[in-house]
């Protein structure tokens, strides 16, 4: 195997999973985030040094695991923008969840300057990040899929390779979250609604996750509850922001998505509450408020 320099640019819960993944893998990789301990931490397990326009101009590879579209284009082309100082042929990973005609923008962009980009929002969580088990919906050109493909061997378990063009692996992401989103809130009113009726928050997880009402979220988060833990894996403030891309996608589409749309009022309902930087499990925490309960931990 070749050795590659990579450079992942945001080491929150994902972001960090898949720069130890590469890393692991046997790659230079150099970690950057505003979070200095998150970058320390990174360094102390093996990561690369340098600031990131001192290694821009030798990386293969920038894969980018930021919040949203304004925080990837600044990484990109802002004023210290990392694209206009890669080499032709080195690739963009771009990660984080946004509308499929900004991925299409940044594509575009980047292939003027002779760097691939390969549209590739992933999904399955801080733990299978760490484990290089992550699922990416990636779409690009065959060359930035090649250019990518030590960084998708390293972090993936599964790759959907969705087309030869950016956005449709944006578009795949923005109907995962969708189900993510309701799936989490739906959680949440289900649980509460079992307290009212005297059903306990672990005898809930116990019986409906062997049961057909259960889904992945259900499964992952609902432990959270239980253990009245709400230490971000991910945050109540990501929904907000994903559920709302979803709803522009649809409100662009004439598309009806009402679902969607009460989900999102809970998650804002609970970022208003002061709940935002806690685990997205906390949306159970408006339910149980407006009701009088108390839920584990409490």
């Amino acid at each position: 195997m070749t050795n590659k320099n990579y450079a992942v640019i945001g080491l929150g819960s994902m972001g960090f999973g898949i720069a130890s993944s590469i890393l692991n893998a046997g790659h230079t990789t150099c970690g950057y985030d505003l979070n200095e301990e998150a970058v320390a931490r990174f360094k102390a397990q093996g990561g690369g040094d340098g600031q990131l326009g001192d290694v821009a101009p030798d990386l293969d590879g920038a894969v980018v695991v930021v919040l949203n579209a304004a925080q990837t284009e600044a990484v990109l082309f802002g004023e210290d923008g990392i694209v206009p100082q890669m080499k032709s042929g080195s690739v963009v990973v771009a990660c984080a969840t946004v509308p499929p005609e900004f991925a299409r923008n940044m594509a575009s962009r980047c292939a003027q300057r002779g760097v691939h980009y390969l549209d590739a929002p992933m999904s399955g969580g801080s733990v299978k990040a760490m484990q290089g088990q992550l699922s990416f919906m990636a779409s690009g050109t065959k060359e930035a899929f090649a250019a990518a493909r030590p960084i998708l061997d390293a972090a993936a378990e599964t790759v959907f390779e969705l087309g030869d063009a950016a956005g449709a692996g944006s578009a795949m992401k923005a109907v995962n979250q969708l189900l993510a989103g309701v799936h989490i809130a739906t959680m949440a009113e289900a649980l509460t609604f079992g307290m009212t009726q005297g059903i306990e928050p672990d005898q809930f997880l116990e019986v409906i996750s062997k049961c057909a009402g259960t889904s992945w979220m259900l499964e992952n988060r609902a432990p959270h509850i239980v253990a009245g833990d709400y230490t971000p894996h991910s945050s109540v403030d990501i929904w907000p922001k994903d559920l709302g891309i979803v709803l522009d996608i649809a409100r662009s589409a004439k598309f009806s998505a009402p679902i969607t749309a009460a989900a999102l009022q809970q998650f804002l309902a609970a970022s208003g509450s002061g709940l935002g930087q806690e685990d997205d499990a906390a949306v159970a925490k408006v339910y149980a408020r407006n009701v009088g309960l108390k839920l584990p931990g409490e």
